[in-house]
């Protein structure tokens, strides 16, 4: 008998190398468990506050603006994301604000309006990365969750074989326009006190934001976070 590995991978299309090929992935999988839309969400700590950082969507682009990724990311951690192996229950629009809190009752008639009446969140452990999957329907009801729960070990198993490829596309500019000021004007040799002349701000300000931007690249000092922040072209 074969193991729920090759299994999953006898069915799973062929490498992942690019956005592109992870792209189709998901809108297969998207289409073979009856839902409409998708989103690979990984998930950063900003200032105190959960942050989504979106690595792959269909999503329109008026949908993000208008919910916002705070919310996205609250969705994500909701109290109905579900690990690997546990049966999902979907967050209903139209029962809101009845869904564990996550979301108030305008947010969820923008949802509905917007296609979004039923979603499903769904926990990958691809390593240390935060990642989730939204996956929703503009019916309730439509999506068909003995195939989801498939869809979350294939997506487990898909992305872990391509790490690299998650974290670049996880790392998009995750810092402030103040962040990214503070560590541009330290890569060019200014001390704190000239940064803080420069922008107007106090030193201790400066180191603030300086300290933000180490944690959100995991660095262990300013000149790591620096030597990340330029390998990504952030700065």
């Amino acid at each position: 008998m074969s193991s729920p590995a090759a299994l999953l991978q006898s069915d799973t299309p062929g490498p992942l190398t690019s956005r592109g090929d992870l792209c189709s992935f998901f809108m297969q999988l998207t289409a073979d468990i009856g839902a409409d839309s998708y989103m690979l969400v990984a998930i950063v700590h900003d200032q105190d506050r959960n942050d989504a950082r979106i690595v792959s969507s269909n999503w329109i682009f008026d949908a993000i603006e208008l919910i916002g990724k705070r919310l996205i990311a609250g969705l994500a951690l909701g109290a109905l994301t579900v690990a690997p192996g546990v049966r999902p229950r979907p967050l209903l629009a139209g029962q809101a604000p009845d869904s564990d809190g996550l979301i108030t009752g305008e947010e969820a008639r923008l949802l509905d309006v917007l296609g979004h009446a039923e979603i499903y969140s769904l926990r990958l452990n691809v390593g240390r990365q935060r990642l989730f999957a939204l996956f929703s329907a503009s019916t309730a009801g439509q999506i068909d969750q003995t195939a989801l729960m498939r869809a979350q070990l294939k997506c487990c198993y898909a992305l872990s074989h391509l790490p690299q490829l998650i974290a670049a596309a996880a790392m998009q500019d995750p810092l402030s326009d103040r962040e990214r000021e503070c560590l541009f004007w330290v890569s060019e040799g200014k001390t704190t006190d000239e940064v803080a002349v420069i922008l107007g701000v106090s030193s201790n300000t400066v180191n603030s934001y300086i300290t933000h931007a180490i944690q959100k690249f995991a660095a262990s000092n300013r000149a790591m976070a620096i030597a990340t922040a330029i390998r990504s072209g952030i700065i």
